[in-house]
């Protein structure tokens, strides 16, 4: 996923059609975090691979000076890599015998790359590292059958983004807390020539938060391991039937995503009162129209009931160690760095990234659209934890389905047919 500065909040599966091969996870990897039989405090060269503008350049120099001073002999390479290909040249790295010693990876990534066998397994290193703490949507995703191959590293979700002025207008003095706040609010500003929402017909992850909410999914693994697409459920239909009820209080296309035409564009023109995006998509709107620079909003999606926030996914990156590093011991020390207090707080305030741990939110005080990010995602999500949600995300059945019963179709008889998509692509064995 990407940060707010740089709205990439799709999961980076969805970019890559990996081939990965069958090996079974549970012959992946030991439990061990120094297989290699190294000390950690011996010295080595580590190469971590961190992806483009995950970071600043002036903060990945602190850390590298930092962690070297406090690891005499040892030296950190710290190369950066291209998300276009990145998919196969990791699955590469992890299949031959000289792989980097930590690599940076979308969270929505780890089950596929884990299914390669070649990632270590730090199940026991959680407890260390404060897993209980970590933001779920990150953690989940790490997790394969039970083990904790992706440690969580930084995560951004969606919010609500308002324009000030047409909340004030509409005498709204505080923003919603409800689903029902939300509507009757959006009811309220769509008047006078004003949209109270710009919703496109085929935004999905807001869809998916939905479903979440309803205690549904987009699928499910069975007890015989295999996965079934869930939007036929009783919970994916009301889930869609809030989307549809939302969708309607605005003029946004029914047939397009928030890209065709850009929200941000939509929203600047300043005859919109809301939109869901990442905090990020703020930098846009000021672009287009610098007028609304100290005129925007944000709040967290809101929930079925006031005490807890709407379902959001969660995007973000995990760091992996791969089981051909020669060293594994060093290189769990280089991870639980960078997931430790010091530098996660760091960058927060950098990044604007939430941490990824809920204790550290206080980090992102006083920027607005991180703190109403951060309340988000103490309820994130991640989307299956299948290595084939690529296949569904390269077709995307699922902007179909919402299209369909956005038009009238039954959301039954939608939902059978894009669950059926849905089972075939995470079965797929191609």
């Amino acid at each position: 996923m990407r940060t707010p500065a740089r709205p990439r909040l799709l999961p980076i599966a969805a970019a890559l059609a990996l081939a990965l091969t069958g090996a079974a996870l549970a012959g992946c990897s030991s439990t061990s975090s120094g297989s290699s039989g190294q000390a950690a405090d011996k010295p080595a060269k580590l190469t971590v691979w961190i992806m483009k503008d995950s970071l600043t350049d002036g903060y990945l120099q602190r850390f590298k000076a930092d962690y070297e001073a406090g690891h005499p002999g040892t030296t950190l390479d710290i190369q950066i890599q291209e998300w276009d290909g990145i998919g196969q040249k990791v699955t590469s790295a992890l299949a031959s015998k000289d792989a980097p010693d930590v690599i940076e990876v979308g969270n929505t990534q780890v089950a596929q790359y884990a299914a390669s066998g070649g990632v270590h397994d730090l199940s026991d290193k959680t407890a260390e590292l404060n897993g209980k703490d970590w933001i779920p949507g990150l953690a989940e995703p790490g997790k394969i059958d039970g083990k904790q191959y992706g440690i969580p590293w930084y995560a951004a979700n969606r919010v609500v983004i308002y324009n000030k002025d047409l909340f004030a207008q509409a005498g709204i003095t505080a923003p919603p807390k409800t689903r029902d706040e939300w509507i009757a609010d959006t009811q309220k500003l769509n008047s006078g020539g004003n949209d109270g929402i710009y919703l496109a017909g085929q935004t999905w992850y807001a869809l998916a938060g939905f479903v979440w909410d309803e205690g549904g999914d987009l699928a499910v693994k069975g007890s015989d391991g295999k996965w079934k697409g869930a939007l036929d459920t009783p919970q994916a239909q009301a889930g869609i039937g809030f989307y549809k009820q939302l969708q309607a209080l605005g003029k946004g296309p029914k047939d397009a995503d928030e890209a065709k035409p850009p929200q941000a564009e939509v929203f600047a023109q300043g005859h919109t009162a809301q939109l869901i995006s990442t905090p990020g998509g703020a930098n846009a709107i000021i672009k287009a129209n610098p007028a609304l620079k100290d005129k925007l909003g944000f709040f967290p999606i809101p929930g079925k009931s006031a005490d807890k926030p709407g379902a959001v996914f969660t995007g973000g990156s995990d760091l992996v160690i791969p089981e051909s590093s020669k060293h594994q011991a060093a290189a769990y020390e280089v991870v639980k760095a960078l997931t430790g207090d010091k530098w996660q707080t760091e960058m927060a305030k950098e990044m604007s990234y939430v941490p990824n741990r809920t204790s550290l939110a206080s980090a992102l005080a006083g920027n607005d659209g991180a703190v109403a990010m951060a309340a988000g995602a103490v309820n994130g999500h991640a989307t299956p934890n299948s290595p084939n949600w690529a296949a569904v995300e390269a077709n995307n059945p699922i902007k179909q389905y919402m299209t369909q019963v956005l038009t009238g179709t039954d959301p039954a008889t939608a939902g059978k047919t894009t669950s059926d998509a849905i089972t075939k692509a995470l079965n797929s064995t191609s």
